[in-house]
């Protein structure tokens, strides 16, 4: 690849720039996931779904990129990781409150964003099993289906969650 590629697949991997910010690169580029989140809430669920998995099918090779043009193993500024988990976290709830009959507006209840973003950074970091295991897969898969995990069961919580947090 030319010099150019790699600073652009770099600059995707990086979050387009969120990665670079300190501290917790990591949680700037949840951040930036949770902006690309409400948009795609507003979409019908399953062309939520179809989006999430063709963004975390997408981050695998970026990801895989970003490891090796930076020569390190899950780099902490490489958090295309992050962006493209954070709106399956929201997908459980949002499928839960689109078969439900009006209000269904879990896209604008700020304390089921809240909760969902925490939920998600807390799995993210702690990393309990198995999500743990899933790092160690190879190459740009073993940096990207740790953070699913991580978003689907934070998905799974955020669902009785959205139940119980009041609704503003």
């Amino acid at each position: 690849m030319t010099f150019q590629s790699d600073r652009f697949l770099l600059w995707i991997a990086q979050g387009f720039g969120s990665g670079r910010l300190r501290p917790g690169p990591g949680t700037w580029g949840s951040l930036v996931g949770l902006a690309l989140s409400y948009p795609l809430l507003k979409l019908p669920v399953l062309a939520q779904a179809a989006i999430a998995v063709a963004l975390a099918i997408l981050a695998v090779p970026v990801c895989a990129a970003g490891e090796r043009i930076l020569g390190r193993k899950d780099p902490g500024s490489v958090v295309f990781d992050e962006i493209v988990a954070m709106p399956l976290v929201f997908l459980p709830a949002s499928a839960y409150w689109h078969s439900q009959p009006p209000p269904n507006d879990v896209h604008v209840a700020w304390p089921v964003w809240v909760a969902g973003f925490l939920l998600f950074r807390v799995l993210d970091i702690w990393k309990p099993w198995p999500i743990r295991s899933l790092q160690n897969l190879h190459g740009g898969l073993g940096v990207v289906v740790d953070d699913i995990a991580a978003a689907l069961i934070a998905g799974g919580v955020l669902v009785p969650l959205s139940i119980l947090l009041p609704r503003f």
